[in-house]
């Protein structure tokens, strides 16, 4: 299958490439690099050095022998979108590219507005290309679990049947988004289904939950091959975090009491999902969810795993939340439509974090202790956190 990977130079969209690669797949990625330009501004970086794209791609083809393609250019430019797709002529898309941090979207009204714009704008051009070139291409868009929040009744996938004054629909799920980030991505479901309605196109909608794990098959060939490894307050993982502040010695730092619980997966199981969804594309006209996690955790829970996984003795601090969220809260969410389809996960165990932990202690002369702290407040309108540049110009 000829398969574009929208935002391929990304933490997860560099190792789906691969993935679908080498499993036999036709793949072309398509990345503007924004996302180094972000490590810039915040005066951060990958825990994990990561090479160039032209030399990622080079290292693939000569350890695998297989040819990835590459086009650069800004999703938000819809002469670039639909020349891709007239060039490549893609069978199914997947659509990584988007501003992924929470954090990031609630600095300022400057980032508030750089990330509705790029992820909305970008999505829209791809739809409409997609109508226009070929209605049949299967889009796989990444969502997030973020859109439902932390409802007081069990998520379900996507839809949610509802009985009022003695009559029933089903209808979208209601969405509680707790930033402006997850607000785009509800933007981008409203979006994708409405394009499915009125032009027939097809889509799977991934709400995927926290993924954790920086090492693949394919990434494991070669260093040049690696994907990132984020721990910093504004891009970072609550896991990576963890696994850092044990390592150098940093006591774990918990927002509020902990217990805010997320779904969360192994960066094996993003590829297998993504593959999955490809493999068994929705029909002509049809949008529908997947909520893409395996297990739920909260983080108190996590930060207890990490403790308990690291040799030494480890101290767990309790912080003032900088978010705005319910920091105890139901949470029940269906998730049993990928493992019909037969995904086998990989659950979060003791060996796991053990293999996090050695990653970070291998690169600990890379940790900036200083980009750990949490420096964005949701309550603030405007922000004093320090930047070397500005995002980039959307447009």
């Amino acid at each position: 299958m000829r398969i574009l990977v929208l935002g391929g130079d990304g933490y997860l969209g560099w190792p789906t490439a691969l993935h679908l690669s080498r499993h036999g797949h036709d793949v072309a990625v398509v990345d503007n690099f924004v996302r180094r330009q972000y490590d810039f501004e915040m005066g951060v970086d990958s825990l994990v050095p990561v090479a160039a794209l032209q030399r990622r791609v080079r290292r693939w083809e000569e350890v695998s022998g297989l040819r990835i393609e590459t086009f650069v250019g800004d999703l938000t430019d819809p002469v670039f979108v639909q020349q891709t797709l007239q060039r490549f002529a893609p069978e199914s898309i997947v659509h990584f590219a988007e501003q992924r941090s929470a954090p990031y979207s609630m600095i300022d009204r400057q980032h508030a507005v750089y990330t509705q714009v790029n992820n909305v704008v970008g999505t829209l051009n791809v739809l409409y290309a997609i109508a226009e070139q070929d209605p049949s291409i299967h889009l796989v868009k990444l969502g997030t679990m973020g859109e439902y929040g932390t409802p007081n009744i069990d998520i379900e996938e996507g839809f949610l049947e509802v009985t009022h004054k003695g009559r029933t629909d089903v209808l979208p799920f209601p969405k509680q988004p707790g930033s402006f980030y997850h607000l785009s991505k509800v933007h981008d479901s409203h979006n994708i289904m409405f394009a499915c309605r009125i032009w027939g196109l097809r889509a799977t909608d991934l709400n995927q939950g926290i993924v954790y794990g920086q090492e693949t098959d394919e990434t494991s060939l070669h260093p040049e091959l690696a994907t990132r490894f984020d721990y910093d307050g504004v891009f970072g993982t609550v896991l990576n975090r963890f696994c850092v502040q044990a390592v150098i010695g940093h006591p774990l730092t918990v927002y509020g009491t902990g217990g805010q619980t997320r779904g969360m997966l192994d960066i094996r199981d993003t590829l297998a999902c993504v593959e999955l969804a490809i493999t068994n594309p929705a029909a002509t006209g049809e949008y529908r969810v997947f909520n893409q996690f395996t297990e739920s955790f909260s983080v108190q829970q996590m930060a207890d795993m990490v403790a308990e996984a690291f040799p030494a003795r480890v101290r767990i601090d309790h912080l003032d939340p900088p978010r705005v969220e319910q920091q105890e809260h139901y949470y029940r969410a269906a998730h049993t439509k990928l493992l019909d389809l037969g995904l086998v996960p990989h659950l979060l165990e003791a060996s796991t974090i053990r293999d996090l932990l050695a990653v970070v202690d291998h690169h600990r002369d890379r940790v900036d202790p200083e980009a750990i702290a949490p420096t964005v407040d949701w309550r603030a309108t405007s922000s004093t956190l320090p930047t070397q540049g500005s995002p980039l110009v959307v447009g």
